[in-house]
């Protein structure tokens, strides 16, 4: 750490010299301003330390201002008589980081590097409040562009509805503020030229950056894929795990993408569908009230990205009218209260209650109660992870 001193007393050099100089410190120390300038200029230094009379104190002020002027980054650190403390007025409205008070016994050299530890530590923290929030904008940038890529509106044929939503989990900070993460969960949906719907839900594991980008990749590779109309969920889903493997941005450390891939013809209700490793979907009949997994849990592959050639398999459902079914991420049932004493979820039975209290109503409105109840669960706390809920229902 290099301290540039401009002092008016050579004859308190070097004892500033000794007393700033610890821990390798290296001090250059001038009782002339023109030298103290030129000094100034010709080097790079990570603190100034002088006297507001340095020589004097018109000219003082005007290499200070000067100073703040062209290197607004440097901190200055001023030091006043106790006769001349309203004169430290400009400066600290200039932007003085701290003042030391000389005491005429010279006792004030005992504070010298409080102050300057002070003042270096307030800078680290400003520097690392900085790098943060240009993190957080970088991250909500690829949030953004997550976002953009699911779609608000999935069209369908007569004689089905398909609905969904996806919301980045959040956290809470010092002082309450909730933060929005990138997120890693992804659905799309989509109408073939016969009428066949085609449906996917997907779900990295972790969050932040890496699901995020993970997602990304899983979009890219669907997109590319998307003109060859796989008609075979598990051949679908097969294909997709083998690109997906050969990524080390999904599989390193350790990571994976759970998904459902499914098509569900709207005249005869067949529901074609394979799961690697993501929940089971929900069949919820209206008339009756019933809601039961489907497939169950011997239904759900290995998630996608962990090993190539894993032969995924195609599921068969036939979907009953004046049904829906429910397509979801975990953090939908995974919603909790952070301060409760005792850990409780949301869970499938606070998901069941609240399609069954939603029957009668549109299947907009049911997604909105989902989202609504889950988040009223945790208590203001919000979700601790990324949440997408696809609904279809069937007249």
């Amino acid at each position: 750490m290099r301290i540039l001193v401009g002092w008016d007393d050579p004859g308190q050099a070097e004892l500033l010299r000794m007393y700033l100089g610890i821990d390798g410190r290296e001090v250059c120390i001038t009782s002339d301003a023109d030298e103290f300038v030129t000094v100034l200029d010709a080097s790079e230094w990570d603190l100034v330390f002088m006297t507001i009379r340095f020589p004097n104190h018109d000219r003082a002020f005007e290499i200070f201002t000067q100073l703040r002027s062209e290197n607004p980054q440097l901190p200055i650190v001023g030091a006043c008589r106790p006769d001349e403390i309203y004169r430290l007025a400009g400066f600290l409205t200039q932007g003085l980081r701290a003042y030391l008070i000389q005491d005429a016994n010279g006792d004030f050299m005992f504070l010298l590097n409080a102050v300057v530890e002070g003042v270096l530590r307030q800078l680290e923290a400003e520097r690392e409040r900085q790098v943060a929030e240009k993190l957080r904008r970088e991250i909500d940038s690829v949030r953004q562009l997550q976002e953009s890529i699911i779609p608000t509106n999935i069209s369908c044929p007569d004689g089905l509805e398909v609905v969904a939503r996806y919301e980045s989990s959040q956290i809470r900070v010092f002082g309450g503020n909730p933060v929005t993460m990138a997120g890693g969960d992804y659905y799309d949906g989509f109408t073939l030229h016969d009428g066949t719907v085609v449906v996917l839900v997907g779900d990295a594991s972790g969050h932040g950056m890496k699901a995020c980008m993970s997602i990304m990749t899983m979009h890219t590779i669907i997109r590319m894929m998307r003109d060859e109309q796989f008609r075979d969920p598990g051949q679908f889903v097969t294909h997709v795990n083998n690109l997906l493997s050969a990524q080390k941005l999904v599989n390193g450390e350790g990571g994976f993408i759970t998904m459902l891939f499914g098509l569900l013809t709207p005249s005869t209700g067949e529901f074609l569908w394979a799961s690697a490793g993501h929940p089971s979907p929900l069949c919820h009949q209206l008339d009756s009230g019933e809601i039961s997994e489907i497939g169950g849990s011997n239904s759900a592959g290995i998630p996608l990205g962990i090993m190539t050639g894993f032969g995924f398999e195609t599921q068969r459902f036939q979907m009953p009218s004046r049904s829906r079914i429910m397509i979801y991420t975990d953090g939908i049932i995974e919603a909790f209260p952070a301060g409760a004493e005792t850990h409780e979820e949301f869970g499938m039975n606070g998901v069941q209650q609240c399609l069954r209290a939603a029957a009668g109503h549109s299947l907009e409105e049911t997604l909105e109660r989902l989202f609504a109840d889950s988040e009223a669960f945790t208590q203001g706390e919000g979700r601790h992870d990324d949440t997408s809920v696809m609904l279809l229902q069937r007249d």
